[in-house]
């Protein structure tokens, strides 16, 4: 009995501790590709509302950081996890996963946005089933998917 009662204590207190680690563990921020990080940036500031908060120089070009705020100051303020735009070699890459999801209010308003700022769609953006969600998938100009999703 007594080496049951171990037993029981001891996957209890390793279960209790697994649990702590995840609960440690938050996301940092999303990283896509391009070839000209500058340029990209400036694209996610036009159709998104977004401010470039940090920028570190890397091999290949710059590492640039952007979040949702209309001015640098309340960008870099906001709590949200940036984009981070990675410097490659090539937007030749065809990656037909959406690795940035947003949500829009308004889905027409962020189309428009969006190809105003060079960007454009993969298709009309469409309801989903009888939920009165609409999702609409945009392509940047550097060929990076980005699911938009407008809840009712």
């Amino acid at each position: 009995m007594k080496r049951m009662y171990t037993t029981a204590i001891t996957l209890s207190a390793t279960l209790l501790l697994a649990s702590a680690a995840h609960a440690q563990v938050t996301l940092n921020s999303v990283r896509i590709g391009a070839k000209d990080t500058v340029a990209l940036a400036k694209f996610y500031q036009a159709a998104f509302g977004m401010q470039e908060v940090n920028r570190i120089n890397a091999a290949g070009g710059p590492e640039v950081f952007v979040n949702f705020g209309s001015t640098i100051e309340s960008a870099k303020a906001n709590k949200s996890e940036p984009i981070v735009i990675m410097h490659r070699d090539s937007d030749d890459i065809k990656d037909p996963i959406a690795h940035v999801i947003l949500n829009v209010k308004d889905m027409a308003a962020t189309v428009a946005a969006i190809k105003t700022a060079g960007g454009s769609m993969a298709g009309d953006p469409s309801p989903f089933g009888k939920t009165g969600v609409v999702i609409g998938i945009a392509i940047d100009p550097a060929g990076n998917r980005i699911e938009l999703i407008q809840r009712p």
